[in-house]
């Protein structure tokens, strides 16, 4: 995983800088600028229409008594995106711009659910009638309450 993110946080930069550079010399370094400063700047107003959609879906889904998962699912991804727009470089503003589309981010959160959710293992417990005995441990003493008075116990 170390290895993974090193390379992540070596790599993507490098690309970033090679396309900067190259936009640069196809342009002028003004464009350039410009559209780095251009793609921050819509990128961040969108993030924050995003997230405040997404903010009033979650209080919705809180409202109506519902688990809020994919809402905040979404404020996550709405998140990661701001800061890729951030990001200046061609190659993380057109990735943070696609997880602002809600149905990219649709598909986002479909492939890490099964990505993530492939690596977990979900196990319910419950007490209610259908319930399955554990094993029990001989270590446990299985006991009864019983509410003794005062004056029960003096007279006995």
């Amino acid at each position: 995983m170390f290895l993974k993110l090193l390379l992540a946080f070596t790599i993507i930069p490098l690309v970033e800088l090679a396309m900067l550079i190259q936009l640069s010399k196809a342009t002028s370094l003004l464009v350039t600028v410009g559209i780095v400063i251009f793609t921050g700047i819509v990128g961040s107003m969108l993030a924050r229409w995003q997230g405040a959609l997404a903010w009033q879906r979650f209080r919705q889904a809180l409202a109506e008594g519902r688990m809020p998962a994919p809402e905040v699912q979404d404020g996550l991804l709405i998140f990661f995106a701001a800061g890729m727009l951030l990001t200046p470089g061609l190659l993380t503003d057109a990735m943070g711009f696609l997880l602002l589309i809600p149905q990219t981010r649709l598909l986002a959160r479909h492939y890490l659910a099964t990505r993530i959710g492939s690596r977990f293992q979900i196990q319910t417990f419950g007490f209610g009638e259908n319930a399955q005995p554990t094993q029990s441990d001989p270590n446990t003493i299985d006991a009864a309450a019983a509410s003794v008075r005062s004056d029960e116990r003096t007279s006995g």
